[in-house]
Order: C-alpha cells, then sequence, then structure tokens
C-alpha cells in the first residue's frame, strides 16, 4: 500500500512534470541580435522537444535507447543538415540557428542533442568543408537530408587532447589504403553509414604526416567494440573503433595528404558551438525545473521560491545561463561572418559547460530529496551535465587555447 506521504509526492511530481511540459521560459528570442528565422527556428524545435523529446527521454536514458524515430523526425525537419546548403541536401542556415536548436533539444533531451551535434559539427562539417564536389554527393547528401548519420573518429585508447599522436596508421597501396588502429569514444558508431577518421601517413612528419579519410562503417575491417555504460547521454551510442586492414579507396581521401590535423582542429573549433549549446540546453532545463518546482514546493506554509537561500540559487543559476548565451551568440555570429571565433568558442565552451555543472547541481539542491530521484529530471540533467565538460576539448584544453590567443593580441 503506498503510503499518504509517497502519494502526496507522487501527486506534486505529476503537477510539476506537467507545468514543465506546458512552460515557455521569458523567450530569449526578443533579444536584438536575433532575427525572425531564428525565432521561428526556436519556435520549431522547443515544439518539437516538448511533443517527440519530452515523452521519452526517461526512457531514452533509462534504457540506453538510441531515439531512432526522433532522430529521422528532426531530418526531416532539417536539423540534420542544418548549416549544410541546400544543394548537398541540408537546410543552409547559419550557425546561430544550429546553437538555438541545440539549446532547445538539449532543454529536454542532451542524449537526443549529442547525436545531432556530433553529426552536425563533427561529420557533415568537415565533409562540407574540405570534400570535392563527388565526394560531398556521396557521403555528405544522404547524411544532411537524415537519410544517413556520420560519426567523427579522432580519440584513441591511448591518446585524447593529444590529437598530434594518432598511432592509427594509413598504409597506400595501389589504388587504396590500409588503415589499422582503433578510435575511442566514437558518438554515434553503432547507426552511423559513414564516419570521418584520422590516420598516420608520414609517421616522420608527425602531426603533418596525419591525413583524413572518409570510411563506409559497414566496410570489411571495421570492427565496433562494445557500448559504452556511460554515465550521462545514455541515449547516445558510444564505442571504440577498430581497423584491421580496412581498405578505403584513394577518392575517399578528405581534403589532401597530410591535412588530417588541420581538418580535426578546424572542425573541433566549430564544434565547441555545438556542446557549448548543449551545455546551455541542459543548464536552462536544469533551472527551468528548479523554479517550477520552488513555486510548488511549500514549505512553512509558503512557496520556497520566497526564501532567500532558493533565490540566491535561482539569480545565480539565471546570470551563468545568459553570459553562457551571449558567448556562444557571439561565437556563432563570428563564425558566421567568417571572423576568427576560436577563442570565442573555447570561451563559450568552457564557460557554458561549467556553468551546466552548476546549474544542474544547484537544481538538485533547490529539489532536495525530489532532485536526486528519477521521477524529476533533474538528476538526469546532472549526469549529462558532466561529459560537456570533457568531450571536444577538455576544460583544461580550452584555458590552453583561450590563453594561447589572448597573447598572441599582446604580440
Amino acid at each position: 500500500m503506498i503510503s499518504l506521504s509517497a502519494r502526496f509526492v507522487t501527486s506534486r511530481v505529476g503537477v510539476i512534470s506537467k507545468s514543465l511540459s506546458a512552460f515557455q521560459p521569458r523567450n530569449y528570442t526578443n533579444w536584438p541580435l536575433i532575427n525572425e528565422e531564428h525565432g521561428m527556428i526556436s519556435e520549431m524545435t522547443r515544439n518539437f522537444a516538448q511533443t517527440e523529446l519530452a515523452p521519452i527521454a526517461y526512457t531514452t536514458d533509462r534504457d540506453h535507447k538510441f531515439p531512432a524515430e526522433a532522430i529521422d523526425k528532426l531530418g526531416e525537419l532539417g536539423i540534420m543538415g542544418v548549416c549544410v546548403p541546400t544543394e548537398y541536401g541540408g537546410s543552409g542556415l547559419d550557425t546561430m540557428s544550429y546553437a538555438i536548436a541545440m539549446e532547445e533539444i538539449c532543454k529536454v533531451c542532451a542524449s537526443t542533442g549529442v547525436i545531432v551535434s556530433a553529426h552536425n559539427s563533427l561529420y557533415c562539417a568537415p565533409v562540407e568543408k574540405f570534400g570535392t564536389h563527388e565526394q560531398k554527393e556521396k557521403f555528405l547528401t544522404p547524411c544532411a537530408s537524415g537519410e544517413k548519420l556520420g560519426c567523427f573518429m579522432l580519440s584513441e585508447p591511448g591518446n585524447g587532447s593529444d590529437a598530434g599522436a594518432a598511432s592509427t596508421t594509413a598504409r597506400e597501396e595501389g589504388d587504396h589504403y590500409v588503415l589499422n588502429g582503433a578510435k575511442a569514444w566514437i558518438t554515434n558508431s553503432y547507426e552511423s553509414s559513414f564516419g570521418v577518421v584520422f590516420a598516420t601517413t608520414d609517421k616522420s612528419l608527425k602531426h603533418k604526416g596525419i591525413s583524413a579519410f572518409i570510411v563506409d562503417m559497414k566496410a570489411p575491417g571495421v570492427v565496433l567494440g562494445k557500448k559504452e555504460e556511460k554515465l550521462g547521454i545514455r541515449g547516445s551510442s558510444t564505442s571504440t573503433v577498430t581497423f584491421e586492414d580496412c581498405k578505403v579507396p584513394k577518392e575517399n581521401l578528405l581534403g589532401g595528404a597530410g591535412n588530417g590535423f588541420k581538418i580535426a582542429m578546424t572542425t573541433l573549433d566549430g564544434g565547441r558551438i555545438g556542446i557549448a549549446s548543449q551545455a546551455l540546453g541542459i543548464a536552462q532545463g536544469s533551472l527551468d525545473c528548479a523554479a517550477m518546482y520552488s513555486k510548488e514546493r511549500k514549505s512553512f506554509n509558503k512557496p520556497i521560491s520566497s526564501l532567500y537561500a532558493i533565490q540566491e540559487k535561482l539569480s545565480s543559476m539565471s546570470v551563468k545561463i545568459d553570459a553562457s548565451r551571449l558567448l556562444i551568440y557571439k561565437a556563432a555570429m563570428l563564425k558566421d561572418q567568417k571572423q576568427p571565433f576560436i577563442k570565442d568558442a573555447a570561451q563559450a565552451k568552457l564557460f557554458a559547460s561549467e556553468a551546466a555543472t552548476y546549474c544542474s547541481h544547484a537544481s538538485i539542491q533547490v529539489l532536495g530529496g525530489m532532485g536526486f530521484v528519477s521521477d524529476m529530471p533533474a538528476e538526469r540533467f546532472y549526469r549529462d551535465a558532466r561529459i560537456t565538460e570533457i568531450y571536444e576539448g577538455t576544460s583544461e584544453i580550452q584555458h590552453l587555447v583561450i590563453a594561447g590567443n589572448v597573447l598572441k593580441e599582446y604580440n
């Protein structure tokens, strides 16, 4: 038999959950730097997230289930090729649109968000920027349209932040290259049709001897390891990918021999805007959850939102969220205007990821015991936030990137 207190809590959770589903926060799309098209993207992805992702977010996380149907629908909406030119099956939108879409998706389900981010930022972007017309038609168009999924293979079991130390090799033989080695922590590995992989073609040249290739993930010699059991973003598939005498046609060489390190760094620079936006979505979702709960939860015969200790947390969360959003938008606008944005993207990623960790922690604190159980999304936000300070460049690497660029300004 359920106790009266348990029934009370269950009833309260139902009220809060329903309120969160219908909740419309103060709209950032009325900011002066947001145009009408951005507002439409925000509304479209927000509605999608509430109607399609909110009902499955809990089970996606609990069951480690890839949200295939939702990804297909996002493809139909044009989100799986947001910035890819329409000529190659994409939506032809700007980076700001991408950042806005990522925030709205991750505010509800960060697992879906990382699938979208890895596909757009790490696969579509380098193929679009460095690929030949023939490569784009074959490997980009079906992915930008949402028909197929792509992945990015840079990290290895023996190196993560040291991207120039690639031990995976590509040996030239006749009309193809033979790849051998292993890549680690590969997002979308199990569902991807194609992947961009980095391998050493000339060890004597060190990082200048690294090349990038487009690989058919179903080709002989591509072996997927077990799916990793993760703390968060559990709806996305992550595994090691091993290459065992995998033959890759020479026409799949991306951007020319020896340009792999440049391609990888350029890709990660842009990808940080996507991850910053994912972190922003998690932070905003955490604030939404905490604020709504604080208005419903009563203690000492009044809502806990009236208590200074709670208000201070909500205030700090709001400041960090708006600051993150502005940093992200600055980086996105600079990228769209083809101006230098490396430092700005790193700053956005660093600040937003740490804001996500802070806000998700504070959200649990506001909810108390209810924040510690899975009835509410706060604990999922807390687990999902942690990875944003690690992948696509740890916070420590972001500090190096930022400081390096700051010092250049004083030359």
